[in-house]
């Protein structure tokens, strides 16, 4: 296969998709600007399904968005050869890259008017400049609302690297934002089967939310802290994921204190 293929498909399917300037473009990046589809194996267009496939290493660009995939299905609306995008789908080595996070899995279906990529299949993760946040059943990634939504096992992890450590928050369901203006999460909040793990504690909770600036984690409903042979119950509790300290407030709590060796160690490198 001649190595112009693929960019002249490209550079097709950008004339096409183009609109006069008047029309509202559906898009996934900078609605200014064109959408490019680029395949090592070549680009098939079906008119009468509104359908481009590319495969091989296929990559859609638009301003600073992209979706990469070995295989591309993007379908537009409208009569003729030209319309708007209104869904692209991804299979095999999905990768999202935008200003705010990269996405990996393995299937994904983009709706471009909702600007929704939802994200299936084995390796669900997003990377942003300091979290990763993981599923095992899915990953929705909103780039205009700079949100992403972990389900089934989710769990977003900071890595103190001078320190060696981790911080991590699990639940059924994240919702994470990032942001504005920078690559890094603002707010995590965790609903259903909640637990934060530090090198020091573990914390369970109903629900949570996530200061992820200030490392401050907000725990709500059945609240357990354990640290070492301890652990205290409560209704709400604060955690300071930067100092080790929890705090349980709201309403009366219960403890159970055990005073070994063991634990006054653990609690005194902690501290």
């Amino acid at each position: 296969m001649s190595t112009w293929r693929p960019v002249l498909a490209a550079l097709i399917l950008t004339s096409l998709l183009t609109p006069p300037a008047s029309a509202q473009v559906a898009s996934f990046g900078d609605e200014d600007q064109p959408l490019e589809i680029l395949a090592d194996q070549g680009i098939e267009w079906r008119r009468d399904e509104r359908l481009y496939i590319a495969r091989g290493n296929a990559v859609a660009t638009q301003g600073d968005v992209s979706v990469r995939a070995d295989l591309l299905r993007a379908r537009y609306s409208g009569a003729g050869d030209s319309g708007d995008i209104t869904q692209i789908e991804a299979v095999g080595n999905v990768r999202i890259t935008s200003p705010d996070a990269q996405v990996f899995g393995q299937r994904g279906t983009y709706d471009v008017p909702r600007d929704v990529m939802r994200m299936t299949g084995e390796g669900l993760r997003l990377e942003s400049a300091e979290d990763v946040v993981t599923a095992e059943d899915s990953l929705e990634y909103r780039p205009s609302e700079r949100l992403a939504i972990a389900r089934g096992r989710a769990q977003v992890e900071r890595f103190d690297r001078a320190a060696g450590t981790s911080n991590l928050l699990r639940a059924d369901v994240l919702e994470a934002t990032f942001a504005e203006g920078g690559q890094a999460l603002e707010v995590v909040d965790a609903t259903d089967n909640v637990e934060v793990l530090t090198p020091c504690e573990y914390v369970a909770a109903d629900r949570g939310r996530y200061l992820v600036a200030e490392q401050l984690a907000t725990m709500e409903g059945n609240v357990r802290i354990t640290r070492g042979s301890n652990q205290l119950n409560g209704e709400q509790a604060v955690v300071n994921l930067e100092t080790g300290i929890s705090r349980l407030t709201g309403g009366r709590v219960s403890g159970l204190l055990v005073p070994d060796s063991r634990t006054e160690a653990t609690n005194d490198e902690c501290r």
